[in-house]
């Protein structure tokens, strides 16, 4: 059922999104008996259709929600983990932390504990002005300057500058959403080979990556970007999952 509904709901988006075709407009008579009014109320109900699909599979993916935890090992020496691992911001110095070979060192990024490699699992962020979020392959680099996309075993949105966002594709994708998500969703079907980012309090869809190729351990990333004269100096938040059925 959930396979179906992610089906329809990614076919509907590829009809919303489509630019529209004009190759015969100058075929179409001006006393067609489709009228303005008509047009426009059809647009309408496909966006609410659209809206109530995207309420339904929000719902079913919450049922895969999993107990996230972030990994200190792997965490960037600037970044600040709270003390049950739910939490975490960037601070203003560099802590002295062994450098092991799990722990970003130039990214500014933690993963979670736990690894997925099959099945499917969602989890939930309370986000901020900057953040980077998703998920990864467990054997990603971790020293130096990293390329975030799908080819280097990235699957990842982020925010910058408060209203650009962007999905970490190839090329990136620049998303345009209506509004700035306060708690985003992710959900990963292994076996479908799909990531979904959700904006879960106005229950609408941010970005699915489709047609993905998955080989190992898939890890949650989160990343609370630059300080941006203070005004992303709170945390990223796991936060509980609460389903309504």
């Amino acid at each position: 059922m959930l396979r179906d509904s992610l089906s329809l709901l990614l076919k509907i988006d590829s009809s919303l999104y489509r630019p529209p075709h004009t190759k015969n407009w100058s075929e179409i008579s001006m006393k067609s008996d489709v009228s303005v009014e008509t047009l426009r109320a059809l647009t309408q109900l496909q966006e609410t259709l659209h809206d109530k699909l995207t309420q339904t599979v929000l719902r079913k993916m919450q049922q895969y929600a999993v107990d996230v935890t972030l990994d200190p090992d792997t965490a960037h020496p600037e970044l600040i983990l709270s003390e049950d691992g739910k939490q975490v911001k960037l601070g203003d110095i560099r802590h002295e932390l062994p450098d092991n070979p799990e722990r970003f060192d130039k990214c500014v990024s933690v993963l979670g504990k736990e690894g997925f490699s099959s099945g499917r699992f969602y989890f939930e962020v309370q986000v901020k002005t900057n953040w980077d979020l998703g998920v990864v392959r467990g054997s990603i680099n971790r020293k130096g300057m990293i390329t975030m996309s799908p080819q280097d075993g990235h699957w990842a949105v982020f925010l910058r500058n408060e209203n650009d966002y962007c999905a970490c594709a190839d090329p990136s994708v620049s998303l345009c959403l209506r509004v700035s998500p306060q708690k985003v969703g992710v959900f990963v079907d292994y076996e479908e080979s799909l990531v979904c980012f959700y904006d879960v309090d106005n229950r609408s869809q941010i970005y699915s990556f489709t047609g993905q190729t998955f080989t190992e351990k898939l890890f949650p990333l989160l990343s609370p970007g630059p300080h941006h004269g203070g005004k992303n100096s709170g945390p990223l938040i796991i936060s509980p999952v609460h389903y309504n059925k």
